[in-house]
């Protein structure tokens, strides 16, 4: 391995590294979906535990879509205006300006857009991106809008009930989130905004071990044996497969050399804010997983002294922020690498 090459590998969260393992299968039912004539989903949530990829996910996804046809894409930002955020990026576009301008939708009220004589100025900016989405709808194209890390607050309530009346009216826009299950939970559990519950999730499950050993195997011109071991050590954690190959490359391909810094780094940048975010309950059964080996629910009950019934929605909650995997019957373990070790390192009775 050439030292002199750029390390493939990123530490940075969203950023789209080099060295990606795509999800062909989800995306490509999402975009048929949406360049379809008549869609049956115009909104998509993507959820999974902090760094499972989701930001990675939209971004790939947002640009295959915008590759498929004629779609314009827009990137909002949750914390700002997000009505008054598209109005400003929809008409800061050159050729989509001209064409508002044609249409004669006057935006100068809002401080973008030009003035157009004879043609009051609209002061409404819900009214001025029906205009403005009416005008794209006749120039046969679509609007993509994508919103990284939602959270339940009065912007993303406003936008969502804005969006909600867009889509009653056949209007081509449609909609990407990505956010923390407990973030996303919320916005659907919000009572004004019920069409939000019935949207659908695209929960990031582990990638393929398979395929991670062959990358591994490839970029360190490694034998199997030690591509595979690699890969089970990320336990298909999209981070970790980031982390444990950037150490490696910086550890000239010695993936045993990279370990210490593989687990601080995930400790410290990844463990600690998702140990910050758990419940008490969250972190006593947390400790029960991890100290009972077997991952047997009932050995776990006993050492914890916790019946069926409290056992159950701690359970749950863990199963569904992607801590913990359910999915074996009478058996829970940890989706995160080496977080085991983590949990008995700091868990305080």
């Amino acid at each position: 391995m050439a030292q002199a090459l750029k390390n493939p590998y990123t530490l940075s969260f969203g950023k789209s590294p080099k060295q990606i393992i795509s999800r062909n299968s989800s995306m490509n039912d999402i975009i048929e979906t949406f360049n379809d004539d008549n869609p049956s989903q115009q909104l998509y949530m993507i959820t999974g535990v902090r760094g499972s990829g989701k930001t990675v996910y939209m971004t790939e996804l947002s640009q295959k879509i915008q590759a498929s046809g004629d779609w314009i894409v827009v990137e909002l930002n949750p914390e700002l205006d997000l009505l008054e955020g598209l109005a400003a990026k929809l008409s800061g576009e050159t050729a989509l300006a001209q064409m508002f301008k044609t249409a004669k939708i006057n935006l100068s009220f809002f401080g973008f857009g030009v003035e157009i004589d004879g043609v009051a100025p609209i002061r409404d900016i819900e009214t001025a991106i029906e205009k403005m989405l009416l005008t794209i709808k006749k120039c046969k194209k679509k609007l993509l809008v994508t919103i990284d890390e939602v959270a339940k607050n009065a912007n993303m309530r406003v936008f969502a009930g804005s969006f909600q009346i867009f889509i009653r009216k056949n209007l081509p826009i449609f909609l990407l989130m990505t956010g923390l299950y407990e973030n996303i939970d919320l916005l659907q559990n919000e009572k004004t905004l019920t069409f939000l519950y019935r949207a659908p999730k695209i929960e990031l499950k582990p990638l393929n071990i398979r395929t991670i050993a062959d990358n591994y195997k490839e970029t360190f011109k490694t034998n199997d044996q030690t591509a595979m071991h690699m890969a089970k050590l990320t336990k298909g954690y999209s981070f970790a497969f980031q982390v444990l190959g950037y150490f490696t490359w910086s550890n000239n391909g010695n993936y045993k050399d990279a370990l210490g810094d593989f687990r601080q780094y995930l400790e410290d940048y990844v463990y600690e804010k998702i140990w910050s975010g758990l419940s008490k309950g969250d972190k006593r059964l947390a400790y029960g997983i991890a100290k009972v080996k077997s991952g047997k629910i009932s050995e776990i009950r006993k050492e914890l002294n916790m019946e069926t019934n409290e056992f159950n929605p701690y359970r749950k909650r863990l199963v569904k922020r992607g801590i913990i995997d359910g999915e074996g019957r009478g058996y829970v373990s940890f989706t995160l690498p080496l977080f085991e070790e983590y949990v008995l390192d700091n868990y305080d009775e």
